[in-house]
């Protein structure tokens, strides 16, 4: 009789090899199978600033070597943009925060102006920064000029830092009549005026004796008993206290 007999397959190759995972040892990286890779700190960096870092910073002194001529700013200008083919806003708009942060509020006028004639950044943010440029040069008829147009242009959604603004302008140069009527303005518009708008009223009031019309004032719009401060980054509700009241009263704290 035959037999038939079964063994077992024999494997003759080469083992399996074990996958070794990566660890972290210090400061070098074990691969796998490959040993540990070290990990250098870099030795030379470099200074080469490319795209919208750069940009910015070359655009600045190009508006600051140039003079206060009006068509020899707005050439100097269209010459820098000549090789661009969308207008570079960002890179204007990085240059206005630079001007600024550098109180170069003249070449600030200037380079925002130029910006609004290619009709560009017309935003209520940019108006903002040409007013306030225009107060801080010095230039009130302009920059009365701008509040003017822009209150007739947009009257009901201009934002109330607006009005802040120019409460602000009219109360340190002791313009009463014109505060008068830009807090009128508010009123008619709808515009709930801030804590320091009419802490500054009522500081008019007082000085110019008209105590019924800051006991109006006082009644409609009486000191708030809350507030919020930023604590470790989050928003949280405080009591405010008569003492700190007072201390935003002062005229400095405004």
């Amino acid at each position: 009789m035959l037999a038939l007999r079964c063994f077992s397959a024999i494997s003759i190759g080469r083992p399996e090899p074990t996958i070794l995972l990566e660890k972290s040892v210090g400061p070098t990286v074990v691969c796998a199978a490959k040993g540990p890779r070290p990990r250098y700190p870099r030795v030379c960096k470099s200074k080469r600033r490319i795209g919208t870092i750069s940009k910015p910073v070359k655009l600045v002194e190009c508006i600051k070597g140039l003079s206060n001529v009006k068509e020899e700013v707005y050439d100097g200008l269209d010459s820098f943009i000549a090789w661009e083919l969308e207008f570079p806003l960002v890179t204007v708009k990085k240059a206005l925060r630079i001007l600024e942060n550098e109180r170069e509020w003249q070449k600030t006028i200037q380079l925002t102006k130029w910006m609004l004639s290619k009709g560009q950044g017309r935003t209520m943010g940019t108006y903002y920064s040409l007013l306030n440029a225009l107060v801080e040069d010095g230039r009130l008829e302009e920059a009365e000029v701008l509040w003017n147009k822009l209150l007739s242009e947009n009257h009901e959604s201009i934002p109330r830092n607006f009005f802040e603004k120019m409460v602000r302008i009219y109360y340190q140069q002791e313009m009463h009549e014109k505060m008068f009527e830009t807090f009128a303005d508010m009123e008619e518009l709808g515009v709930r005026p801030s804590v320091h708008i009419v802490t500054m009223m009522g500081h008019v009031f007082k000085k110019l004796d008209m105590l019924d019309k800051y006991m109006k004032l006082e009644k409609k719009y009486p000191p708030p008993k809350w507030g919020y401060k930023y604590f470790k980054g989050k928003r949280v509700k405080i009591r405010i206290k008569d003492s700190e009241l007072d201390d935003d009263e002062t005229p400095g704290g405004l």
